[in-house]
């Protein structure tokens, strides 16, 4: 049996004080209009027995990777932040290697870009583009994709063109879980899990589904998909924490994913909440 630690690969931290975050919009999503810390994120980890996490960009502004490196330089609860660059900027690589001179910079394992606001469905297989993801891959970092369905075709292009690159596609894509469609997303997932550098976080599920009445059982058929395209060698867990909170809290999230796992044996479970984060991130734990 595995004795990597329950790992969430996937939360975000905020604070209203030092900048908007202007994707907030819509009573809908009021909740989510205040700070979100560290401080805030850590009962919750301890109570569910969390012990190390990935915090993740939100917004497309380069202050917030080096506040991001230096909360987790400062805090052993984060083992790696994805964080965000341009990159389309001439200097990518040169300002990777910036970002890991700081502090915190060796606990930088991933970048990622809003790709789902980019109104071209084939951004990511631009060649400015693949240039910047290549220096990605140069950095020994990994790429998380934010993407929505239509996009996964370009992520599938973009993982085949640099199969030296690491790809963990967030919230599993962002299916249509509340309409119950698992088409066409089913057929692209495949697609791309088909190619071997990539990974999926079960992670989002709740934030597609019926926000006030979603159950376990609505989330099935799109995790079932998302374990059998990609196996739990290459299956991440993810809150999605704060986002979660306006249709599940913490605990209901690692509860709702434990069931929708529950057909794993011991270990494979153990890859999926822990030993696969590893892995895709190359995590260093204390």
């Amino acid at each position: 049996m595995s004795e990597t630690p329950l790992i969430d690969a996937h939360h975000h931290v905020w604070d209203l004080a030092v900048r908007d975050q202007e994707w907030i919009t819509g009573p809908e999503l009021a909740p989510l209009r205040r700070t979100f810390s560290l401080s805030d994120l850590r009962p919750l980890t301890k109570r569910a027995g969390v012990a190390a996490t990935v915090m993740v960009q939100t917004v497309t502004v380069p202050e917030e990777t080096p506040e991001m490196l230096a909360q987790a330089a400062s805090d052993p609860l984060v083992a790696g932040v994805v964080g965000w660059t341009d990159l389309t900027a001439p200097d990518v690589a040169d300002t990777l290697a910036g970002l890991r001179e700081l502090p915190g910079g060796g606990r930088l394992v991933g970048m990622r870009h809003q790709v789902q606001s980019e109104a071209d469905p084939r951004w990511l297989v631009r060649e400015d583009v693949l240039r910047g993801l290549s220096a990605v891959a140069d950095a020994g970092l990994t790429y998380d994709l934010v993407v929505l369905p239509h996009q996964l075709p370009a992520a599938t292009a973009a993982a085949r063109r640099l199969p030296g690159l690491r790809f963990v596609l967030d919230h599993i894509g962002k299916p249509a879980i509340a309409s119950g469609a698992l088409e066409p997303w089913a057929t692209e997932l495949r697609a791309l899990a088909a190619e071997p550098n990539t990974f999926c976080k079960l992670s989002g599920l709740v934030t597609e589904a019926d926000w006030q009445g979603w159950t376990v059982d609505d989330l099935r058929p799109f995790a079932e998909t998302v374990l059998d395209a990609f196996g739990p060698d290459r299956v991440v867990y993810g809150s999605d924490w704060p986002v979660c909170t306006v249709a599940a809290d913490y605990g209901e999230v690692l509860d709702a994913a434990r069931a929708l796992t529950g057909g794993l044996s011991v270990d494979e479970r153990a890859r999926v909440f822990g030993g696969t984060a590893v892995s895709a991130y190359r995590l260093r734990l204390p």
